[in-house]
């Protein structure tokens, strides 16, 4: 390797390092603070750097939470391309209500754990800014065409109400991710996470309404 090359590549490395630093940060900061709360300076010093050097590669807050939900929609992508890879080796023997139902649950989980940013429905600038955000769109659309798959089969199999659009289905699922019925009866303190997980799990799929 040439050394200019050489010289490149480790700069390269030094800058995802940090990029991943900084995302590590906004998520905790995200979890436990919330978007409006959270401040550029917090995340700087989160990430052990200047504020400066953050603004070189994250010009605003923003972008800071983008960069957040890309690193989340991987984790996502990457879980239900693994439910779709066990299920090719099962030999269709999974069907596409479970692989729903796992993928809500996941997204409970990563919440209980503290683990899962939740950003404000209403913020003209944040949506602006993500939907220009191409990483995030490219991810945000690829996810919703695989569970669209899935919703797609589980209603034509008449395992999820047909009469239902499947968009209200989909954003049913996203927002699992941030259920603040999860976090509530995770506060209380009353509850295993196993149980939380099967209720809401339960109420989402089945309904309220007694079987």
């Amino acid at each position: 390797m040439e050394p200019m090359t050489a010289r490149a590549s480790i700069r390269q490395q030094l800058q995802r390092v940090r990029e991943e630093a900084i995302v590590v940060a906004v998520n905790r900061l995200l979890v436990h603070k919330g978007y409006d709360a959270m401040t550029v300076d917090e995340v700087a010093a989160e990430a052990g750097m200047a504020k400066a050097s953050l603004y070189k590669l994250f010009p605003s807050k923003e972008e800071l939470a983008g960069a957040a939900m890309v690193a989340v929609l991987d984790r996502a992508l990457a879980f239900v391309d693994g439910l779709r890879e066990r299920a090719a080796r099962s030999e269709g023997k999974t069907d596409a209500l479970s692989q729903l139902k796992a993928v809500a649950r996941w997204a409970m989980e990563r919440q209980l754990e503290g683990d899962m940013p939740s950003l404000p429905a209403q913020n003209s600038s944040l949506s602006a800014s993500l939907q220009a955000n191409d990483a995030y769109m490219d991810r945000l659309i690829a996810l919703s065409n695989k569970l669209g798959t899935w919703i797609a089969d589980a209603q034509a199999r008449g395992k999820l109400n047909p009469a239902l659009p499947a968009e209200l289905l989909l954003y049913t699922l996203f927002a699992r991710a941030c259920d603040p019925v999860v976090g509530m009866l995770k506060a209380s303190g009353q509850y295993t996470h196993e149980q939380i997980l099967d209720w809401v799990g339960t109420a989402t799929f089945d309904g309220l309404s007694a079987r």
